[in-house]
């Protein structure tokens, strides 16, 4: 046996490996991407949405730091909420979303599909957002199975979902829409409540309303309200720097950009000319 084959599978195997690791970094970036790609979406789609759903991160957040989660979940969390709404930019709802009176029934039940309809965007990237596409397929459950679109109940509802419905909650009751003006924070607090148990986790509910937690609830809603559009602006308006950051980008740094360069160049050095 040749005293170099061993050495030769070696360096064989491992520059493989480091193929197979270069794929799935570009992979990687290439989903992340996709997720920057969407968010724009939503933003180019309608200013008021994208402002949404960042403020309902904002709160989700608060909730994930409250429950002392890991940073990956937080991301979960963020994630989830930033895209929860995703499924409203469909075509079949686009009008819908934008209708200036109070919904028709047929109309409800229309919007009522955008978890489905978001969950079928978000699938793709299921690989490297694992519980992005449940996580927004299941922000309408409720907490007594009352629910859609599946009708979860209690921790079958996944808890990142648990926390973007209490979130989502809060800024539909405080912030205006086009056919209704938005409630007081008072009005929030009472509707959260009266949830506990039914709509919402009841251990959830106790902690938002914890006043340590719910200062903190009302100062990211004075902060996010004060970068509030002006009255009466609409989605063909100036959207440049309208909605708060987000806490983690997927967006490549200059140095990763340079990494991508060098992989590239790196790879087609690999391949022998013909």
């Amino acid at each position: 046996m040749n005293r170099y084959l061993p050495f030769a599978f070696g360096a064989a195997l491992g520059a493989l490996l480091v193929r197979e690791r270069r794929s799935r970094r570009a992979a990687e970036r290439f989903a992340g991407a996709a997720l920057e790609t969407l968010l724009n979406a939503i933003d180019a789609n309608d200013v008021e949405t994208g402002r949404h759903v960042r403020r309902v991160a904002a709160y989700a957040l608060v909730l994930a730091d409250a429950l002392e989660l890991d940073q990956e979940q937080r991301h979960v969390v963020e994630r989830v909420a930033l895209f929860h709404d995703i499924g409203k930019i469909h075509e079949a709802l686009f009008d819908i979303v934008h209708e200036e009176h109070r919904l028709t029934e047929e109309e409800r039940r229309a919007i009522a599909t955008h978890p489905q309809r978001g969950f079928e965007v978000l699938a793709p990237l299921e690989k490297f957002y694992p519980e992005l596409a449940d996580g927004v397929l299941s922000h309408h459950e409720c907490w007594d199975g009352s629910g859609y679109p599946r009708r979860l109940r209690g921790a079958d509802i996944p808890s990142c979902a648990r926390i973007v419905a209490l979130a989502d909650t809060f800024d539909a009751i405080t912030h205006s829409r086009r056919y209704r003006e938005g409630q007081g924070i008072q009005a929030a607090i009472k509707a959260i409540r009266g949830g506990r148990g039914t709509q919402f986790e009841p251990a959830l509910v106790d902690l938002m309303l914890r006043p340590d937690v719910f200062s903190r609830i009302e100062k990211a809603h004075r902060e996010l309200h004060r970068r509030g559009p002006a009255r009466g602006e609409r989605r063909h308006g100036k959207q440049e720097h309208q909605v708060p950051d987000v806490t983690f980008r997927w967006r490549a740094t200059s140095a990763v950009q340079d990494g991508v360069a060098r992989d590239l160049s790196a790879q087609r050095q690999e391949v022998p000319e013909a």
